[in-house]
């Protein structure tokens, strides 16, 4: 995997992108086993009102679903 593909590379490019939008991306302090694909709540900046992620549980959204909501948000 390249660094232009990794984790912590996708995650500051969503971060970017959904700042623009005036939202948040927060992850877990620690990984939840229950959560093997998730870890990521996205919020609204303003507000802190959480938008995806906390259904079933806090920090159950992926990185790719947080980048389906901003890509449809545009």
């Amino acid at each position: 995997m390249s660094r232009a593909n990794s984790d912590v590379a996708i995650l500051r490019r969503l971060r970017r992108l959904a700042a623009r939008k005036g939202l948040a991306i927060l992850a877990a302090a620690k990984p939840n086993p229950k959560i093997p694909d998730g870890g990521y709540m996205l919020s609204d900046d303003e507000s802190r009102t959480v938008i995806l992620g906390d259904k079933p549980m806090p920090y159950s959204a992926s990185l790719e679903q947080i980048e389906a909501y901003l890509d449809a948000v545009e």
